[in-house]
């Protein structure tokens, strides 16, 4: 099972845009995908305590556990992916541990194309998670409306798509 996560909370999210469209390519090359959208599952502030015993912490990790292969689609705030995708990391832990993982990344300016780094790092070190070489970063100029206009957009989400079963299949043998 493929997971695609949507951690942007704003109802006009480019990052769930890309995260929608990475989805449905996953779920036309026949793969069984699963979508979160952190919008519609609200998960609490990482206290380090009680938020662990939440339902919906309880759900997600669940989901990330079984994955064979997960895309974080993310808005890029202030050079950094945003603090709703590192929370969501802060709750699932060691879930992570051995996963390939893939981003999809909104951003307001095209400055930013770094922000990814910081999770992906504290990721691969922390959990020694597969994070896949390329990922999608984009501006608003890609869209229109609630669709991806450019074409080279739609291409490299399929080629990051392509990317994410081509390496969850050989590193699950």
């Amino acid at each position: 099972m493929f997971l695609v996560l949507s951690t942007s909370l704003n109802d006009s999210s480019r990052s769930r845009i890309l995260a929608r469209y990475a989805a449905d390519q996953l779920q036309s090359k026949a793969m069984q995908c699963e979508w979160v959208d952190l919008a519609e599952l609200p998960l609490p502030a990482c206290d380090g305590g009680p938020c662990y015993q939440d339902p919906n912490v309880q759900h997600i990790n669940s989901l990330v556990q079984s994955a064979k292969g997960i895309l974080i689609a993310a808005p890029v705030y202030n050079y950094n992916l945003s603090s709703t995708a590192k929370n969501l990391i802060e709750l699932t832990g060691k879930s992570w541990t051995d996963k390939i993982v893939g981003f999809l990344c909104a951003a307001g300016g095209q400055s930013s194309y770094m922000g990814v780094m910081g999770l992906a790092n504290s990721m691969m070190l922390d959990f020694r998670t597969v994070i896949l070489p390329r990922f999608v970063y984009t501006t608003g100029e890609a869209f229109s409306g609630n669709e991806i206009a450019e074409t080279d957009v739609e291409v490299r989400v399929v080629e990051l798509v392509d990317q994410l079963i081509h390496f969850s299949t050989a590193l699950s043998q």
